[in-house]
C-alpha cells in the first residue's frame, strides 16, 4: 500500500490523540503526518513514533498536497473546510455529525458497507459511536433473520462528551467543584438520561442519531429503532442494552455463529462464569464484544442483547482508519 500524506484536524482532543495512538498501532505507512488544532494550540508539539511534530493551521495543511485529511473538531469546522480540502483534491473522512445525514455522502463503517465506496466519493462521513457498535451487530443478524424493529438503551461513557466531561467527572470525584460543567447535572454518582440536545418529538438528538443513521448504514429503511440515551460516570466504553423483533424464526446458536463469525465482533457470554461485556475490559480495544444473548419471554421471534466498544476506539479513530486502510488496498491513491 502506498505510504500516505495524512493530516489530523483536531489532533489534541481525545479522538484526535487517540487516532495517532491508533495509526502507529495499526502500523498505517505515512510519509507526511500534519496536525492540526485551534489556534491556540498552533505551534505546540506532539510527538509521533519519536518524531517532535509541531501544530499547523488549517490553511497551512491545505497547501500540504495531502492525500487524505481525517477530520474531528466538530461540525462547524468540518462544514466550513471539508469541502475545501476535497476540492484540492484530498479524501475527507470526517468523524463529526456534519455530513452523516447528506445524502451525497457515504456513511461508513467498513465491515458493515464499506464496499459502497467508490474512486467519485470524496468526503466519507464516521457514524456516530454508539450507532457504529450497534451496526456491527445487527449487520449479520439483519441479513439471516431481517429486523423488523428494536429498542436500544445506551449507557454511555463520559469520555464521549471530550474532555471537559472526563474532568467534570474527576473533579467530582475528588471533592472539588468543577471548573466547567459538561452536563447540566453532576455525573459522578449519577446517571443522566439526556446525551445531546432534545428535539420536539422528545426524543434527544443522540437517539435520533442511532434511528437515523442505523438506516443509512445498513440500506434499510425498513428498520425502526427507537433509543434513549444515558451518560454514566464510566471511563472507557459504552454500553448498550438492545430488544431486536425479527421477521424470521431463529436459533440461538446460529445467533451465536453468526455473530462469532463477523469480523470485528467478539461473543462473550458465559454468564454462569460470570463473563460478559463490560466497558472496564473493552477499554483500549478495537472489538465489539456482545454477550448476554438470550430469547425474549413475550415474543419468540424477540432477542435480547448487550453490547459494549470502546467508543474512543472502535467507535471514532479505529473505524477512521480502517477507512484509509481499505482505500489505501483498493489502490485508491496509486
Amino acid at each position: 500500500m502506498k505510504s500516505l500524506r495524512i493530516a489530523i484536524v483536531g489532533a489534541t482532543g481525545l479522538v484526535g490523540k487517540t487516532m495517532l495512538n491508533v495509526l502507529e498501532e495499526r502500523n498505517v505507512s505515512i510519509s507526511q503526518l500534519i496536525l492540526v488544532a485551534s489556534e491556540q494550540s498552533i505551534g505546540k508539539v506532539i510527538e509521533f513514533q519519536g518524531e517532535n511534530i509541531s501544530i499547523v493551521s488549517l490553511q497551512t495543511a491545505l497547501s500540504k498536497n495531502l492525500d487524505v485529511a481525517i477530520f474531528s473538531a466538530g461540525g462547524e469546522v468540518s462544514r466550513q473546510w471539508a469541502p475545501q480540502f476535497s476540492d484540492a483534491g484530498v479524501t475527507v473522512i470526517d468523524n463529526s455529525s456534519a455530513w452523516r445525514m447528506n445524502e451525497n455522502i457515504k456513511l461508513i463503517v467498513p465491515e458493515v458497507n464499506g464496499v459502497c465506496m467508490t474512486s467519485r466519493d470524496m468526503i466519507f462521513a464516521n457514524p456516530n459511536c454508539t450507532t457504529m457498535q450497534l451496526v456491527m451487530v445487527l449487520k449479520p443478524l439483519h441479513d439471516q433473520f431481517q429486523i423488523e424493529r428494536g429498542v436500544v438503551s445506551t449507557y454511555q461513557s463520559v469520555t464521549g462528551t471530550g474532555q471537559i466531561a472526563v474532568s467534570q467527572m474527576a473533579e467530582e470525584r475528588a471533592g472539588l467543584t468543577p471548573s466547567k460543567m459538561a452536563y447540566p447535572h453532576p455525573i459522578d454518582n449519577n446517571c443522566i438520561p439526556h446525551c445531546d440536545v432534545f428535539q420536539d418529538n422528545g426524543y434527544t438528538k443522540e437517539e435520533m442519531k442511532v434511528h437515523n443513521e442505523t438506516k443509512k448504514i445498513m440500506g434499510d429503511d425498513s428498520i425502526s429503532l427507537s433509543c434513549t440515551a444515558v451518560r454514566i460516570p464510566v471511563m472507557g466504553g459504552h454500553g448498550e442494552s438492545v430488544f431486536l423483533e425479527f421477521k424470521c424464526d431463529y436459533e440461538m446458536e446460529d445467533v451465536k455463529s453468526l455473530l462469532s463469525n463477523f469480523s470485528g465482533v467478539t461473543v462473550l457470554d458465559n454468564p454462569d462464569q460470570n463473563e460478559y461485556p463490560m466497558p472496564i475490559n473493552s477499554q483500549g480495544k478495537d472489538e465489539v464484544f456482545v454477550g448476554r444473548l438470550r430469547r425474549d419471554l413475550s415474543n419468540p421471534r424477540g432477542l435480547h442483547l448487550w453490547i459494549v466498544s470502546d467508543n474512543l476506539r472502535k467507535g471514532a479513530a479505529t473505524n477512521t482508519v480502517q477507512i484509509v486502510e481499505m482505500l489505501n488496498s483498493a489502490g485508491r491513491w496509486g
